[in-house]
């Protein structure tokens, strides 16, 4: 198969996030079986849900891991110009849900995996591919609390979120949290029956807001763009009717941290002006999301300068979106950011990826892994 081909058929299984996923491992681990590997499924979140950890070559070494997920965010169809599931081209350009966050990148491993043990003959190759990354990275800690079972400790890993092929050293941290508000129904008319849970949630944003102010003062880093933490409501919702007395309302909210800022203490103040709302008769629930430390790697790491050897890049300054890659730094693996594709095409319609980045993909792991075994 080609990479496209195999692309083509990571796309059509339409893995949205949060959904079983044993179709899809079924498939990879058949593939990366056949090209050598050693497979290991690791169980995720919830049933039917798993990573997969693949290992070629010899056992006794430290080798690089390349690190993807499997999962996508949804996809609206009346928004696409083609079926966001089916592999569109048009104009050397691969149109697909997915395409470049990130199953471009594992199409480029998969297709690449026959070569790994002639390209890494002293040292192994791993493939670590999760599953439920986009609902808060869910998937990962299972593989990477297996980790030191699977493989010595590794050279690092290459997470390939799409970068353009040009190295990333380092990401803010990122939470988030539902915070869900509980009041008591009755008759608008008479609002004093009843307890309006979308009053007391409009105190939870008023804080959500006054905190995403203070943020902007600092403290600050000025290779991040915006340089400060960051704080948002992104998704509110209650009521069911403008002449009754909502009984529930729903927030959520999410940070993004700078280096040394701990994104879920950002959350706290926000938090904590909810659980206010019990002393008045509200009922206060909430949530963790998701929570992603940030990451840090130095510009004269080996794992950096490996992968700027290799893509034939300088690697860029730190982004404020968030990966998989703070959580293996926190496991104690070294991780860099490099895969093809533009993060400016994903989570949108028409998504797409082209021909000349698959290529280039392919030709950056052969060339990292090549560096890597010496």
């Amino acid at each position: 198969m080609t990479i496209e081909d195999i692309l083509a058929k990571l796309v059509s299984f339409a893995q949205i996030t949060g959904a079983p996923n044993r179709a899809m491992t079924d498939w990879i681990a058949e593939r990366l079986t056949e090209a050598g590997a050693r497979i290991v499924r690791i169980p995720g979140p919830e049933a039917g849900h798993e990573n997969l950890f693949a290992s070629f070559g010899t056992e006794d070494r430290p080798g690089l891991i390349l690190s993807g997920h499997m999962d996508v965010v949804p996809a609206e169809p009346g928004a696409w110009q083609t079926d966001p599931f089916t592999l569109t081209e048009r104009d050397g350009k691969l149109f697909g849900r997915g395409t470049s966050d990130m199953l471009g990148f594992v199409a480029c491993v998969i297709g690449l995996a026959p070569e790994f043990t002639a390209l890494s003959p002293g040292r192994p190759v791993h493939v670590a591919l999760s599953c439920d990354e986009k609902t808060g990275g869910r998937g990962v800690p299972s593989l990477l609390a297996r980790l030191p079972d699977l493989c010595v400790p590794p050279l690092g890993a290459i997470v390939g979120e799409p970068t353009r092929l040009a190295p990333v050293r380092g990401h803010k941290g990122q939470a988030a949290m539902r915070i869900d508000i509980g009041g008591r129904p009755g008759h608008s008319a008479h609002p004093e029956s009843g307890l309006n849970a979308i009053h007391g949630l409009s105190e939870v944003l008023a804080e959500t807001v006054a905190m995403a102010a203070t943020l902007e003062g600092g403290p600050r880093s000025p290779e991040f763009r915006p340089p400060y933490s960051t704080l948002q409501a992104g998704l509110i919702s209650g009521g069911r009717a403008v002449n009754m007395i909502p009984d529930q309302a729903s927030l959520s909210v999410e940070a993004r941290a700078i280096p040394g800022v701990d994104p879920l203490g950002l959350l706290q103040s926000v938090l904590a002006r909810a659980e206010k709302l019990r002393a008045r008769g509200y009922d206060v629930h909430h949530t963790v999301l998701s929570n992603f430390p940030g990451l840090v790697i130095g510009p004269d790491a080996p794992l950096v300068v490996l992968a700027e050897e290799a893509s034939g890049k300088m690697a860029h300054d730190p982004v404020s979106f968030g990966t998989e890659a703070g959580l293996y730094a926190a496991a104690g693996v070294p991780a860099v950011i490099c895969g093809p594709g533009d993060i400016a095409r994903t989570h949108r319609p028409d998504e797409y990826i082209t021909r000349d980045e698959l290529a280039a993909g392919v030709d950056f792991l052969r060339e990292a892994l090549r560096l890597a075994a010496v």
